[in-house]
């Protein structure tokens, strides 16, 4: 079983920054791909970020604004949030591909005030 946890979401200003983490324990052998979703109120699931094994992509919406990065530990990754918009309010879930399975965290929330 793989485990994720996620930390670093909070309240800021549009315009601002935070960073999220997350850290992947447990049964980790080769990560297909990590990365990050959101979902806001009244709308579905979407893709944020992710690394694969050859690249990283970003959603349209988040270019040039989100930095996702791994950390030294490759079970780690970090999305740097920047020029934060009231629209990118949302939880946002890490995700995790491996084996052909995904594996979620709980979620954090991001909330952008106007």
């Amino acid at each position: 079983q793989v485990q994720l946890v996620e930390s670093g979401g909070g309240l800021v200003q549009a315009g601002g920054s935070l960073r999220l983490s997350c850290a992947a324990s447990g049964s980790i052998f080769v990560i297909n791909s990590m990365g990050w979703y959101r979902q806001a109120p009244g709308k579905q699931r979407e893709l944020v970020a992710v690394i694969t094994l050859s690249s990283t992509n970003y959603a349209d919406s988040v270019k040039g604004r989100f930095t996702l990065s791994r950390g030294n530990a490759k079970n780690t990754v970090y999305l740097q949030m920047n020029s934060l918009k009231p629209e990118d309010t949302a939880v946002y879930y890490c995700n995790l591909s491996q084996l052909s399975r995904l594996y979620w965290g709980h979620g954090t929330q991001v909330v952008v005030s106007s």
